[in-house]
Parts: C-alpha cells; sequence; structure tokens
C-alpha cells in the first residue's frame, strides 16, 4: 500500500524496481543471497524493520478510524471525515519540513522522537473511546480534543518517511540502492497487509479502541529496537542540511513551476479515489452488506496483498510503456474500482475493486517518480521529488472530509448509489484531465524542442 500504500503507503509509496543488474546479466539464487548479505549496511535491516512496525501500526488504525469516530465516540460521518482530513493530510505533508529536522538531528534522534510521540498519540486516541477515561475527559469538547490527539500524533508520523528512506538511501551500496528501495516498498505494503488484519481481530475481540492500544504498542516496540540496534551511518558525501528557511524558500520555487503545480493537483485526484477504501469501504459495508464483515482484511488483502505478489511482473511487463502513458492507463484502470463495485455492491465485488485499483497502481506509481526527475528543472532534481507527497497530503485534506460529506447525504437520501456515481466522476475527471495535461505538454515539448 500506498505509500503511502500509500499508500496506499502508501501510503503505500513506491519507486521503479529493477533488481537486476544489466540486461542479460542474470544473477543466481546464491548471488541474490550474497548481494542481500553483503550489499546492505545492518542499519539498512533495523531501518526497514522498523518501518514494517510503523505502517502496521498506521494501517491497523487508519482501517477503522472512521467506524471508531461514528459508532464509538459519536462523530457524524462528516466530522469523522474532517478529522481524518486533517490528520492525513498532516501527516502527509510535514515531511516536507521534517526531513529538515531529521537531517539535522540524525536519523536515530529521528526515530526517538517519531516512536515516543507516536506511541503516546495513537494511546491518547484510543483512550477517548475508553470508559476509563471518561472522567479525564468529561470537561473537554470531543472533536477539539480529538483533533489535538491527532495533530500530536501526525507530528511524530511525520518524521518516519524522511529518516527511513534517507537511511535505505545511505545504508545501500550504489549497485544495491534499486533493490534496497524495492525491499522498503515491499515491506510497506507488508505492513499494510498485517496492521488491518491484526486490527479486525482485536476489535472483534476487544474494540475499536484497543486498536489504538496495539498501535501504540507497535510504536514503543520499535522505540526500544532503535534505541537498541539503530547505528547511525554517514554518507560519503553528507551535505550540510537545508535550513528551514531554505525549505520555504524551496516551495516558492515549486509553486512557480506551473507545469509541475498543475501535474500535481491532477494527480491529488487519483488518492481522492484511493483513500475512500478507508472512508466509504468501512461504512458500506457495515451499513448495507453485514454490520460484522472482516472489512479489514477485505481491504488489505486485496490492495496490499495485490501488490505484495504482482508488483515486479507488473512492472517488468509495462516498462517500455512511456511514462506519460503509463500514468494515464493506471488513473484509468484504477478508476475501475467504483464502476466494479457500483455494478451491484459486495463483498466480492469490493474485493475485486480494490484489486483493480491495486493494478492500476502498479503501472502508474513508478512511473510517477520518474515522471517528476524528467521535469524538474536541471539542479532540483532533490527538490521536486521532496514534493512527490504533495498530491496525498492534498488528496486526505480534500477527499476525506468530502467521502464522509457525500457518505452521509447519500445515506440520508435514501441513495446510496450517489457514492458510487460521484466516485466515479472523480476518477473520470482525473483521468481525462491527465490524458489532456500529456497531449498539450506533448505539444509544447514539440514547440520548444522541434526534434523532440
Amino acid at each position: 500500500m500506498k505509500t503511502p500504500r500509500p499508500t496506499s503507503l502508501v501510503l503505500r509509496t513506491t519507486t521503479s524496481i529493477n533488481i537486476t543488474k544489466k540486461q542479460g546479466d542474470h544473477l543466481s539464487l546464491s548471488d541474490r543471497v550474497n548481494e542481500l548479505r553483503s550489499g546492505f549496511h545492518p542499519t539498512f535491516w533495523v531501518a526497514n524493520g522498523m518501518e514494517l512496525f510503523e505502517r502496521l501500526a498506521y494501517y491497523g488504525q487508519q482501517i477503522v478510524f472512521m467506524i471508531y469516530m461514528r459508532n464509538n465516540l459519536g462523530f457524524s460521518e462528516t466530522e469523522a471525515g474532517q478529522l481524518s482530513g486533517m490528520f492525513g493530510g498532516v501527516i502527509y505533508l510535514l515531511p516536507i519540513l521534517g526531513g529538515t529536522l531529521a537531517d539535522k538531528w540524525g536519523f536515530r534522534r529521528a526515530f526517538n522522537v517519531a516512536f515516543s510521540v507516536l506511541a503516546l498519540g495513537y494511546f491518547l486516541i484510543g483512550s477517548v473511546g475508553m470508559s476509563a477515561f471518561a472522567g479525564v475527559y468529561g470537561g473537554f469538547s470531543q472533536y477539539w480534543l480529538m483533533m489535538a490527539f491527532l495533530m500530536l500524533t501526525a507530528f511524530g508520523g511525520s518524521f518516519i518517511k524522511p529518516s527511513v528512506l534517507g537511511t535505505v538511501a545511505i545504508a545501500s551500496k550504489e549497485e544495491t540502492k534499486s533493490l534496497g528501495f524495492a525491499v522498503y516498498y515491499w515491506l510497506v505494503n507488508v505492513g499494510a497487509l498485517l496492521g488491518p488484519t491484526i486490527a479486525y481481530f482485536v476489535r472483534d475481540e476487544f474494540g475499536n479502541e484497543f486498536v489504538y492500544v496495539v498501535s501504540s504498542i507497535s510504536c514503543l516496540a520499535m522505540l526500544i529496537v532503535n534505541l537498541l540496534l539503530y547505528k547511525e551511518v554517514k554518507g560519503k558525501d553528507d551535505a550540510v542540511p537545508e535550513s528551514l528557511g531554505k525549505k520555504l524558500a524551496n516551495l516558492v520555487v515549486v509553486l512557480a513551476n506551473f507545469r509541475f503545480i498543475i501535474f500535481l493537483l491532477i494527480y491529488s485526484l487519483y488518492w481522492i479515489i484511493f483513500w475512500q477504501e478507508f472512508i466509504i469501504v468501512p461504512y458500506y459495508i457495515t451499513d448495507y452488506i453485514n454490520k460484522d464483515a472482516p472489512y479489514e482484511i477485505v481491504q488489505s488483502w486485496a490492495g496490499a496483498g495485490a501488490i505484495i505478489l504482482f508488483q515486479i511482473p507488473l512492472n517488468w511487463l509495462t516498462k517500455k510503456i512511456p511514462t506519460r502513458t503509463a500514468i494515464v492507463l493506471g488513473f484509468a484502470i484504477s478508476s475501475l474500482i467504483w464502476v466494479i463495485i457500483g455494478i451491484y455492491p459486495s463483498i466480492p465485488t469490493i474485493a475485486a475493486g480494490i484489486v483493480a485499483f491495486a493494478i492500476g497502481e502498479m503501472i502508474q506509481a513508478p512511473r510517477y517518480y520518474e515522471y517528476i526527475s524528467e521535469i524538474a528543472p536541471p539542479g532540483q532534481q532533490g527538490l521536486f521529488q521532496g514534493y512527490a507527497f504533495l498530491p496525498i497530503a492534498i488528496a486526505r485534506f480534500v477527499g476525506d472530509p468530502f467521502g464522509g460529506w457525500i457518505y452521509q447525504t447519500s445515506k440520508a437520501a435514501g441513495k446510496p448509489e450517489m457514492v458510487w456515481f460521484a466516485l466515479i466522476a472523480i476518477g473520470i475527471a482525473g483521468t481525462v484531465a491527465m490524458w489532456v495535461y500529456n497531449i498539450v505538454v506533448s505539444r509544447y515539448d514539440r514547440a520548444q524542442h522541434p526534434s523532440y
């Protein structure tokens, strides 16, 4: 999952995967084992192991978030969407600046801060739904109390991505760096599969609030792992970390690139569709299909499970498709999620729709980073890649409140099918917008470079 899964990973985040050397230079199984053993500093495995459990914690709580907010805490679907949007938006927006502090502190210290705050934050979120804390929070507005706990947790989470990705980069040898990011991405999706699966059994046995306790314990365990096992690794050419002021100046540079901003805004429509798997799907399954259905397992095994199994073969099958074409194709296939579900909403069609989205994601997501590298001005590759998560932040800020609102509105009207029509429209709009963008950009490039 994307990233994010993330992500996804997103969450489900993804990177171009190429685990062979040169064409025709195939490695034997023993060679690959030796490459895994010698190609990475031990800290690489520590960081990726911590990322797996952090993603387990994140996706475990995220899948029950909307149901917990409504059924346990009494928020409306719209209010739950607002809270989810602020939480998710900040988690994906802050790493742009959080990476600056991680560089200054060192990744080990950044992990200490991240896991300490995450463990506390997840516990506080869960405690609001526990009877033992009813007297503690009685005098506070529950909405703003929850908002404060979510913002605290999001602050902690903002250090994870820069620290893990930074560790992967410097703890991998040059010839194994591509494999290193592939391992990272694969483990992100393992976490995205295991987290919701564990969440199902925990909420079924103890209640939704205790899913947050599991997330808290997972992060606390990783704090201990970090203190005991993580060793700081220095790169060959460690650059001086950028100041916060420089980061803000860079934001102006990025915003001034109109072509890049339009691309990111269109791409955010894609992630608006994805996050409805966590906003609308849990509501719909429990309200209209079966209140006891394992919606967590349906979402995680269909989504992250498909990516774990098929990412590498699909990457190989589609690697010759031009970058912009692959992105549009991925948009179109992923948009089928709501068409498939809308035809006949049921557990099998919801699972099939999520698999369709995952296929589209596997086709276009690696090419997304490739395309950013193509359009970044000379000398600004790192800067532009730093804003790759911006569409996910936009999608969370806008899409989560929209999902909660459209579901509440359609449910009140007695027309739940309105949800599918709205999401199908967003999918079509995103696909068409990206197709038009490609046409306009291609014409501009030919005009600027007649031989292009």
